[in-house]
């Protein structure tokens, strides 16, 4: 059961990946970000990562998404006008480069000499992670919320401008 809910979760995180670069609507790009958010917080779930998934649930699909589609809203994203091929043979480089990934992900899954898969202890992972916040990384944790701060300054000033411009 575990293996049909990872092949489905696997899926739709991929196929949502794929949908965020391939749409050319930068609104329907955030949602398909949404979605493999949610997914890969199913994947977490899996893993016994229950602290793992619920922060990229609130954080990363709330939170992140969110502010993208404010940030839309404010700067205006105008509709994606047809821009000419400028580059004909890039196709060929992201090929090259989507095989490369997919060789090294091969590589990672292929069993390294003894075929012994460590496995994962169950832990109180909650109390660990914020008692690491709020000693070793608290300094860390403080610089990462100034600079959403700053980001969301910049943002409010560029919407400003483009306002009153």
């Amino acid at each position: 059961m575990e293996m049909a809910i990872f092949v489905v979760l696997a899926i739709l995180a991929v196929g949502a990946g794929v949908g965020v670069i391939a749409q050319r609507d930068p609104f329907k790009s955030a949602l398909f970000l949404l979605l493999n958010f949610c997914s890969l917080a199913g994947l977490y779930l899996l893993l016994n990562a229950q602290f793992v998934a619920i922060v990229q649930i609130i954080i990363y699909a709330g939170a992140v998404v969110v502010l993208f589609l404010f940030m839309m809203m404010l700067v205006g994203v105008e509709r994606a006008r047809e821009i000419p091929n400028l580059r004909p043979y890039q196709w060929l480089l992201a090929a090259f480069l989507g095989l490369l990934l997919l060789a090294g992900v091969v590589w990672a899954l292929l069993p390294a000499g003894t075929g012994a898969v460590p496995s994962l202890s169950p832990s109180d992972n909650v109390r660990d992670i914020g008692a690491a916040l709020l000693t070793d990384y608290a300094v860390p944790f403080e610089l990462a919320s100034l600079v959403l701060l700053v980001a969301i300054i910049g943002s409010v000033v560029l919407a400003k401008k483009k306002l009153e411009g």
